[in-house]
């Protein structure tokens, strides 16, 4: 049986580390989160969520996606030259709490890996030598980048803006990130 002392030592214990984690934003927004013992434990859980990147790993760009901080919505947050790919990870991971890193896998329809799948698992060899602590995994991309042209043509975007790799590439990343979200969270 589950009684209300049970639920105010799971409150505390929540709150402690609700407060931990935040920490490095209650310092950086000038804000504090003050619980009240009868907060429900659902929202303080809720809070303690971290966001999941999604990478569209190119050789020349990299799409990238993120969820919100309650894991339920994937969106596009950017297309980055992949060179720069490790400082931005970098600095990402400083401000924002990132649960997993999920990377498109570049496959052929046969399921063999395509020319860029190798340059891809150097990029995340250096990832996990960089961040020992961030969970990594793969998602199938096949036909990521056909549907992100379908969605971008579908919006009634303009012709010059349907021909933006850097559209695709990004949109391609959330579609990665949502198929991963669909087999793995929901």
């Amino acid at each position: 049986m589950y009684s209300l002392s049970d639920s105010l030592e799971e409150s505390d214990t929540l709150k402690n580390q609700v407060e931990h984690r935040l920490s490095k934003r209650t310092m950086r927004y000038n804000y504090s989160i003050n619980f009240h013992p009868n907060i429900p434990i659902a929202i303080g859980r809720a809070l303690l969520m971290a966001r999941i990147l999604g990478i569209d790993y190119g050789m020349k760009r990299t799409g990238i996606a993120v969820t919100d901080p309650l894991q339920i919505i994937a969106s596009s947050l950017d297309t980055i030259p992949t060179g720069e790919l490790m400082d931005f990870l970098k600095k990402y991971l400083s401000e924002e709490e990132v649960e997993c890193v999920i990377f498109g896998e570049p496959l052929h329809k046969d399921g063999n890996p395509t020319h860029v799948a190798e340059a891809m698992y150097k990029f995340i060899k250096k990832v996990n030598k960089a961040f020992p602590e961030l969970r990594i995994e793969l998602q199938d991309e096949r036909y990521s980048s056909v549907e992100a042209k379908k969605i971008i043509f579908n919006s009634g975007a303009k012709k010059k803006k349907r021909r933006d790799k850097a559209l695709v590439d990004k949109v391609s990343a959330a579609l990665i990130l949502e198929e991963w979200m669909q087999q793995n969270k929901w």
